[in-house]
């Protein structure tokens, strides 16, 4: 008998609706955006963010497609378990992560002194890491 695969996407599993942040009126996301790293941009509005912000979660799904017309919205993992896209520098397993700002996340950086008012960016736990190419973390 094998070993059964661990499968641990849907623990703890939470989403939330966000709107999408826009530049020059058009939105910052895509239907090629689905399953990467989001980060808050604005009021209630999520976005790929910029390198070295902290991770909200992964985007799950986008109300309408980019053939449809009108405004969407996007749907976030924001609680437990996920796999994401990684970026230079790779966590290893039990770092905590930060977007890259192209939709996948990065080591963190070293708690010190200059860390902003309210607390360290850094974010998750890195569960498993797939060579470099994804990690799985646990929201937290």
């Amino acid at each position: 008998m094998s070993v059964r695969v661990q499968d641990l996407q849907t623990v703890g599993f939470l989403t939330a609706t966000f709107k999408i942040h826009q530049t020059a009126g058009a939105d910052d996301l895509a239907d090629a955006d689905i399953g990467k790293a989001m980060t808050l941009t604005g009021n209630y509005e999520v976005g790929p963010g910029s390198d070295g912000n902290m991770l909200l979660g992964k985007l799950i799904q986008l109300s309408l497609t980019d053939a449809d017309n009108g405004k969407r919205v996007a749907t976030v993992q924001i609680g437990g378990i996920c796999t994401l896209p990684a970026a230079a520098t790779i966590p290893s397993v039990g770092n905590r992560v930060v977007v890259n700002g192209s939709g996948g996340v990065k080591q963190a950086p070293v708690l010190a002194g200059y860390d902003p008012a309210g607390g360290n960016i850094a974010r998750g736990t890195v569960l498993d890491v797939n060579g470099t190419s994804e990690v799985t973390l646990m929201l937290s």
